[in-house]
């Protein structure tokens, strides 16, 4: 597929998204490689049905949709909460928990619905709160070609939620190894990759370093 940063040849890359809490990241993981992001939402686009059941699936109907309309390559991802002690649950239906009848969405009332579902399975203990976070993001290019990169980041749900950075689950997930969740990281402690960095944090940033190492010769 060659370089990326060759094929742009100085034009813009489109974030399938009208996501802003995703925009802002995605905006951030590629700052450093001196293009800027347009969303889809900048060419007035609408949103497409995710009708997949795999995170692929959905990255690449919004991807491919926002490259074919654009004629620009275009990057999305899909992302979700996997809960371990809800056999995987919400898994690509994260944003689904949080939808009410009027179409908006609340992310409390779905970290809530989350807590109530495991209580009834009395899972209580960190042993039975495993989860993690887990994002795909789907490269389209005008041509129907695409390529896919997948980030995990393992941890556990906490209750209540700390924190009021982020967004969506942020404050409830734990990841290992740290004491504090998502939801009380900055942004750049969050998903704050950089080229040269032996690792990141976050799923999406995960996902973002293996599309960097691979489409864009980054070490």
């Amino acid at each position: 597929m060659g370089n990326v940063t060759q094929l742009l040849s100085g034009r813009k890359i489109v974030v399938a998204s009208h996501n802003e809490g995703k925009l802002r990241e995605f905006a951030e993981l590629m700052e450093p490689f001196g293009f800027a992001a347009r969303s889809a939402a900048d060419f007035g686009l609408p949103e497409p049905d995710e009708t997949g059941t795999t995170f692929e699936e959905n990255a690449w109907i919004k991807a491919s949709a926002a490259a074919t309309a654009t004629g620009l390559p275009a990057l999305s991802d899909d992302s979700g909460l996997m809960v371990d002690g809800l056999d995987g649950a919400p898994g690509v239906y994260t944003a689904n928990w949080a939808e009410r009848p009027d179409g908006s969405r609340d992310f409390m009332m779905a970290m809530r619905r989350t807590e109530e579902l495991l209580r009834a399975r009395q899972a209580l203990s960190p042993a039975q709160r495993t989860a993690r976070f887990v994002a795909v993001i789907c490269l389209a290019w005008p041509d129907g070609q695409a390529e896919y990169f997948r980030g995990e980041v393992p941890g556990r749900l906490v209750w209540p939620p700390r924190g009021d950075m982020g967004f969506g689950y942020d404050p409830v997930f734990q990841p290992d190894g740290h004491e504090r969740t998502f939801g009380e990281m900055t942004a750049a402690e969050k998903h704050g990759w950089k080229p040269g960095q032996e690792d990141a944090l976050s799923h999406r940033a995960r996902a973002f370093r293996k599309f960097a190492k691979t489409c864009l010769g980054v070490a």
